[in-house]
């Protein structure tokens, strides 16, 4: 018998200390316990319209496959679970959808966003991504990074195994990502699946916070905080700190069985 998991969550976004506008994005599909947080790019507020049409069509996708019978977009994968397959697809949707109105909309050429999101089936956590907005698992053990950034430091990283901390924080083009909803008609999606723990909390963000705040002091203050609320407050509140050069968004769902 699967333990029963009891969701509790905050999530807040915030414009940082540089830009004009916000153009991250963070939804969540209540009824299916899916969590999202998406940051949108492309000059002159299409970024925001790809953040918030991946979370849109996410959303529409999870109420139609509700129907056994509904037909999909794409053909089931046999090596993926159901909940999984449901998770690719919709996010493989989201980038078509957003991918044609680009085409369609000479205003809205470029535009494209990164996604990160959760769902919650029993007593398992399904994380899936593309682009570098972050998971991370914070517990007893400490924090970790669940998802791998999508990133041209990412790639040199794996060229280069021997690459100090320093070498990477001055990398000329840490933040060019390699992979995001919207760029091309199709995507890959990596999608894992993770074990919950009593009392597991899990941060989606945008890379305004981690690219602000290192993954200790981000489990830090995670722990620390006495309220859910009070812990994305003072994650975005110490991003802003550290010099909030972009948009900053962080949800954070805590974990009981």
């Amino acid at each position: 018998m699967k333990a029963i998991v009891r969701l509790r969550y905050a999530a807040k976004t915030d414009v940082g200390m540089k830009r004009a506008h916000n153009e991250d994005y963070f939804s969540l599909i209540e009824d299916e316990k899916v969590f999202l947080v998406a940051d949108g790019m492309g000059g002159h507020a299409c970024g925001e319209v790809a953040s918030k049409l991946s979370g849109d069509v996410i959303s529409e996708f999870y109420q139609h496959s509700k129907d056994m019978d509904a037909t999909w977009p794409y053909r089931y994968d046999p090596g993926l679970s159901y909940p999984e397959n449901r998770m690719v697809a919709a996010v493989r949707l989201a980038n078509a959808r957003i991918f044609d109105a680009a085409q369609k909309n000479p205003n809205l050429r470029g535009m494209g966003t990164t996604l990160v999101g959760c769902m919650f089936v029993g007593d398992c956590v399904y994380v899936a991504h593309v682009g570098d907005s972050r998971c991370y698992r914070v517990s007893q053990d400490g924090i970790k990074q669940i998802t791998r950034d999508h990133s041209l430091l990412e790639d040199y990283k794996d060229a280069r195994p021997d690459m100090s901390e320093e070498e990477a924080r001055n990398f000329p083009h840490k933040n060019v990502i390699t992979r995001a909803l919207g760029m091309r008609d199709t995507v890959v999606v990596d999608i894992s699946k993770h074990e919950i723990r009593d009392g597991d909390q899990f941060v989606l963000c945008s890379d305004g916070l981690c690219g602000m705040l290192d993954d200790k002091t981000i489990g830090r203050i995670v722990r620390e905080a006495s309220t859910l609320e009070n812990a994305v407050a003072e994650l975005i509140e110490q991003a802003n700190r550290a010099g909030g050069t972009d948009n900053i968004t962080a949800m954070l769902i805590q974990c009981n069985l």
